[in-house]
């Protein structure tokens, strides 16, 4: 009889690194929450996206009713994948386990108790068999964790070639409304002055009707849907907090990280977030007690001037060799090892 595994990958990112997963697992018939591109869902994920406040009410009760019917399909399923979404997969992980002790969870990208909620580390712990970690560190907030490797790593295989020059700089302010709003007027004074091609990383899952309401006027800039393409074509650039900092990192190309928030929402997060940087990979580094990867500008810090000063002072080489460590801390891409984590439950 042919295994099923239930799934349960809300978020683009989540499709996006359960692909190569899927892709070793061919004689598995799945089910659950995912990209309609691998085959019938419950629900595609898309379902759950939401854009604005108005969305959420309809979806919160879409969500409950998703665990519900994930919990029961769980009696069927000889496994279940959780891929990150916190706040939706660890109630589901305590229905699956209400309705089906027996089968084994592998929760997959934690939630980032090493910036809030430390309280989901024993929820996770409890609910879930493997506890699969994409970053070293997180042993020291998951006792019982395994690091599996780093998913951007199945994708970025080798980092460029640092003697190649493009003549090209990368703008990417962010996937939230909230982040574009504050950060693409801003970029748009700093690409007057550079003399080279500028290209705009847009969200593919952006419409034409959202683009043109957001970014206004962008003639300026060449539109590109992928980020890892922007990134590997361009000798520098301006991105918003977020898995893309991590993303040029891996794939070698200097950046500044810019990020504006309201000021309550600034204020509120000094309080209770307790890290030394913004960025993924200064994160990272901080942790392995290495020096800062890169230039973090927050707030009244994110202006002309100052972004500016950082695109052309910026040292090649020294990020370069910071990359390489970087690339040597997160070893390894995560598919492979989730796929055999599947398989040994099997």
């Amino acid at each position: 009889m042919q295994k099923k595994l239930l799934i349960s990958a809300l978020e683009p990112s989540a499709n996006l690194h359960l692909e190569p997963i899927l892709r070793g697992l061919r004689d598995i018939q799945i089910c659950g929450i995912f990209d309609k591109k691998f085959g019938l869902p419950l629900y595609p994920s898309d379902e759950f996206s939401v854009m604005g406040i108005v969305d959420v009410i309809p979806k919160i009760f879409k969500a409950k009713e998703a665990i519900l019917e994930l919990s029961y399909l769980s009696k069927d399923s000889d496994v279940a994948l959780l891929i990150d979404s916190p706040a939706f997969n660890i109630p589901l992980a305590k229905a699956i386990k209400r309705k089906n002790p027996n089968i084994k969870i592998i929760y997959y990208i934690l939630p980032k108790v090493w910036i809030w909620k430390k309280n989901r580390v024993k929820e996770v712990e409890k609910y879930c068999d493997v506890i699969a970690s994409i970053f070293p560190f997180e042993s020291q907030f998951y006792p019982n964790s395994k690091y599996v490797g780093n998913p951007l790593l199945d994708q970025i295989k080798s980092i460029k070639n640092r003697d190649k020059t493009y003549n090209q700089v990368a703008f990417l302010p962010g996937s939230r409304k909230s982040e574009i709003k504050s950060l693409m007027p801003i970029f748009k004074e700093v690409a007057k002055h550079i003399d080279a091609k500028k290209i705009l990383v847009i969200p593919p899952f952006f419409t034409k009707e959202q683009i043109k309401s957001l970014y206004k006027d962008i003639d300026d800039f060449q539109i590109v849907r992928d980020s890892h393409e922007a990134l590997l074509m361009s000798d520098f650039a301006f991105i918003c907090s977020g898995t893309a900092t991590l993303e040029a990192a891996l794939i070698g190309t200097p950046f500044v990280l810019a990020y504006k928030a309201k000021k309550i929402d600034f204020f509120l997060a000094k309080i209770f977030i307790k890290l030394k940087y913004a960025g993924l990979a200064n994160i990272i580094m901080d942790f392995e007690k290495r020096e800062k990867l890169h230039t973090e500008l927050l707030q009244n810090g994110v202006n002309v001037s100052n972004l500016l000063s950082e695109y052309q002072n910026y040292n090649k080489e020294k990020f370069y060799q910071s990359a390489l460590v970087l690339r040597e801390i997160l070893q390894h891409g995560s598919a492979q090892n989730i796929i055999n984590e599947i398989f040994d439950i099997l």
